[in-house]
């Protein structure tokens, strides 16, 4: 039995899934981003019980295919962006399509009428968070960035990251630059 959850994008969040299964005694096959593999069906009382035990960590047991849907296609772009090494040499859309086995025209309707932006949208907004997590690690310069999610420029990652944010990626970094200079002088 799968069981699908909304608003588990973390380690943390996977976390706190499985505590919550072994507290209940609760086997399972596998434990992903947003899914569940239960080895045997659960009752209505124990599948409230996950509900109300998932809450505490505001993670939510979905029944609902098109809201499943829109969740797994969140977790793969999540998975896809912030838990990979490398973003797929194919167009997103081929990515997502093959891997949720589901046509692209589909699900890029279904997400745009649920969430209220398109998938093409969600992605630049991950890949921009992306983009600020590895510029205040300070471990790859602009290009090697650009390069690691599949950026067709440096001109381009920043011109994407200006629309998005407001900011060069370069501003940005100095603002971070100032931001821990300050709190250390307040010391």
């Amino acid at each position: 039995m799968k069981l699908y959850i909304k608003y588990m994008v973390s380690l943390r969040c996977k976390m706190a899934v499985k505590t919550s299964l072994e507290e209940m005694g609760i086997k399972y096959r596998s434990l992903e981003l947003g899914e569940v593999d239960v080895i045997e069906d659960l009752s209505t009382e124990e599948l409230a019980a996950l509900r109300k035990k998932l809450l505490v960590f505001s993670l939510v047991l979905m029944d609902d295919k098109k809201s499943m849907l829109i969740e797994k296609i969140k977790n793969v772009v999540v998975e896809m962006v912030h838990y990979s090494d490398h973003l797929p040499e194919i167009n997103y859309s081929d990515f997502l399509s093959k891997k949720l086995q589901q046509d692209y025209t589909y699900l890029s309707g279904l997400f745009s009428e649920v969430t209220g932006t398109t998938i093409e949208h969600f992605i630049i907004a991950h890949k921009i968070e992306k983009v600020k997590e590895l510029l205040l690690y300070d471990e790859l310069n602009l290009t090697e960035i650009s390069y690691k999610l599949n950026y067709s420029s440096v001109a381009h990652l920043s011109n994407q990251f200006k629309k998005v944010t407001g900011l060069t990626p370069t501003y940005f970094k100095k603002l971070k630059q100032h931001r821990s200079r300050i709190q250390l002088e307040d010391l």
